[in-house]
C-alpha cells in the first residue's frame, strides 16, 4: 500500500490575519454597532471634561493645585470603586437597561457641574456652596459610570463570536480613544465661553448619547444579536469538534444549588477572584504603570500649560492638542496591534508592553521641549496599545457565563487604587516643581519639571521589572483561551 501523502497547510498571508478581524467585525450585528457608537460619544465627554476638571476646581471653586488633584481624584477612583460595587447590575438588570440608566445618571451629573458656576455661585474655597454642587455632579457621574462601562464589555461578550471577540474588545477601546482625541479641537470653544460653557456644549453630546443608545439598541435588536451570536458559537464550535458553550445571559440566575444551600460568605470569598494569589498580583503589580495613565488629566494639562509658557507659547495656548493625542493614537494603533498580535502570548505582551510605555517616560526628565513630549506620548502609546486591551479581554474572557459585568468590576479594582494614590499626591508634585506663574511670582515652588518626570519614571518602570520577576510563578498558568 503506498504511503499516504502528508498535505502541508498553506502558510497565513500576513496582511489577511491583519484584515480579517476587521472584516467579521463589520458582519457583526447591528446592537454592536449601538454599544460602539454609544462608547464612541462618551469617550469625547469623558476625556473633554476631565482634562478640564482642576482647572475648573481651580477657576470656579477656587482650590489650590494640592486641594484640586485629589477632587479630581473622586470623579475617576470613584468610578473605578463603583464598577467594583455596581458592575454586576448588568448581569442583573441586562445590558440595554444598564447603559440607558447610566447615562441617564452621567447626565444629571454635568449638567450640575456645568450649572454651578453659571448660577453665580462664588469661588469660595473648600467647603464653600459651589465645592459641594460639584461634588453632587461628580457623585452622578460616578454612579452612572459605575455601570457604563462593565455593561458595555458585557455586551460585547455577549453579541460577538470567538472569532470577533478579540477585534471587539479591541475596537470598543480604541472608539473610546478617538472621542477621547475630540477635544482637541475644543481650543476656540473653551476660549469663547470657558470651561463652564465648554461643560454645557459636553452635556449636549451627552443627551445625543443617550438619544441614540435608546433608538439603535432596542429590546429586539439586543435579543437578535445575543441569538445570532449563540448559533454562531454554537457553529464554530461543531466545526472545532467541541461541546459547544453554554452562552452568556444577561441576568445572572443562581443555580439549584445554590438557592439550596443558601448565601454563604465563606464560599463567596472563595469563589471572588481576589481570592486567586497569583491573578490578585498580576492585576495589582500593574498599578505604578498605571499611573501613567492618571497623570494625562492630573498632571500633563498643567505641565504643558506651565512649562511650556516663555519657550514655547503656542504649546502653552493651546495645549489641549498635546494633551489629546495619546487617544488619536490609540485608536489608529489598538485595532493593528491587536491584530498583528492576536496569536502572541498575554503575559509576553505584558511584560513587553508595560516597557514600552514605562520607558518613555524617562523623556520627559530631559526637560520641557516638543520633541521630548511628543516622544513620550508616541512611545508610550505604542505600549499602551500593546498590553491594555488584552488584559480588559482577559479580564472578561475568565468571567464565568453570566458574570461578565462583576468580574469587569473586579478587574478594575487595581485601576482605583492606582486612581487614589496618585492624586493624592501629583497636585504636591505640581505644586512644588511645575507651579503657576503666580506662585512663582510670589517665590512659590520652582520650575524643575525634570526631576518631576524622573521620579514618574522610576515609579512606572516597576510594573514590568515585576513581571518579569514572576514569569515563571505566574506567566506559565494563564489560561490557553486568554492567550489565543
Amino acid at each position: 500500500m503506498a504511503a499516504t501523502q502528508q498535505v502541508t497547510p498553506p502558510k497565513p498571508s500576513p496582511l489577511r490575519e491583519i484584515i480579517q478581524p476587521f472584516i467579521d467585525l463589520v458582519r457583526a450585528p447591528r446592537a454592536l454597532m449601538g454599544v460602539n457608537v454609544s462608547y464612541f460619544i462618551e469617550g469625547f465627554v469623558y476625556f473633554g471634561m476631565l482634562g478640564y476638571l482642576a482647572m475648573y476646581f481651580n477657576q470656579y471653586v477656587g482650590l489650590t493645585d494640592t486641594q484640586a488633584g485629589p477632587m479630581v481624584g473622586v470623579l475617576t477612583w470613584g468610578i473605578t470603586f463603583a464598577m467594583f460595587l455596581f458592575g454586576g447590575l448588568a448581569d442583573k438588570w441586562g445590558v440595554r437597561i444598564a447603559l440607558i440608566a447610566a447615562l441617564c445618571l452621567m447626565l444629571i451629573g454635568r449638567v450640575i457641574l456645568a450649572g454651578a458656576p453659571t448660577a453665580g455661585l462664588p469661588p469660595a474655597g473648600i467647603w464653600s456652596t459651589i465645592h459641594f454642587a460639584a461634588l453632587l455632579g461628580i457623585l452622578f457621574i460616578v454612579l452612572g459610570y459605575g455601570m457604563y462601562q462593565p455593561a458595555a464589555y458585557a455586551a460585547i461578550r455577549l453579541f460577538t463570536t470567538p472569532k470577533t471577540a478579540g477585534m471587539g474588545y479591541a475596537m470598543l477601546y480604541a472608539l473610546m480613544n478617538l472621542g477621547g482625541w475630540l477635544p482637541t479641537f475644543f481650543s476656540p470653544i473653551r476660549k469663547a465661553v470657558g470651561i463652564s460653557g465648554s461643560y454645557w456644549v459636553y452635556s449636549g453630546f451627552t443627551v445625543l448619547g443617550l438619544t441614540l443608545t435608546v433608538i439603535i439598541l432596542s429590546r429586539r435588536t439586543v435579543d437578535k444579536a445575543i441569538a445570532r451570536a449563540k448559533t454562531e458559537r454554537a457553529r464554530l464550535a461543531a466545526e472545532a469538534g467541541q461541546e459547544p458553550a453554554k452562552p452568556a445571559v444577561e441576568t445572572a440566575t443562581p443555580s439549584a444549588v445554590e438557592r439550596k444551600r443558601g448565601f454563604s460568605v465563606l464560599s463567596w470569598l472563595r469563589s471572588h477572584p481576589l481570592a486567586n494569589v497569583k491573578f490578585s498580583f498580576f492585576i495589582f503589580c500593574l498599578i505604578p504603570v498605571q499611573t501613567l495613565f492618571a497623570h494625562n488629566w492630573l498632571t500633563l494639562p498643567m505641565y504643558v500649560e506651565r512649562a511650556y509658557v516663555h519657550s514655547w507659547p503656542w504649546i502653552h495656548r493651546n495645549f489641549e492638542p498635546a494633551v489629546n493625542f495619546n487617544p488619536l493614537l490609540i485608536f489608529i494603533l489598538v485595532p493593528i496591534v491587536t491584530a498583528l498580535t492576536q496569536e502572541r502570548k498575554v503575559y509576553n505582551m505584558m511584560i513587553i508592553g508595560t516597557a514600552v510605555m514605562a520607558a518613555p517616560t524617562f523623556l520627559l526628565a530631559l526637560g520641557p521641549t516638543p520633541f521630548t513630549l511628543v516622544g513620550y506620548l508616541v512611545i508610550m502609546t505604542v505600549g499602551e496599545a500593546m498590553w491594555q486591551p488584552r488584559f480588559l479581554q482577559y479580564a472578561a474572557e475568565i468571567a464565568p457565563e453570566g458574570r461578565t459585568g462583576a468580574y469587569m468590576g473586579v478587574a478594575q479594582f487595581p485601576w482605583f487604587l492606582t486612581k487614589v494614590v496618585t492624586s493624592l499626591y501629583s497636585g504636591w508634585f505640581l505644586a512644588h516643581y511645575c507651579p503657576t506663574p503666580e506662585a512663582l511670582a510670589e517665590g512659590i515652588g520652582r520650575m524643575a519639571t525634570q526631576k518631576m518626570w524622573l521620579i514618574y519614571g522610576l515609579i512606572a518602570i516597576t510594573s514590568p521589572v515585576l513581571l518579569i520577576l514572576a514569569r515563571n510563578w505566574i506567566g506559565k498558568d494563564f489560561k490557553t483561551k486568554a492567550d489565543a
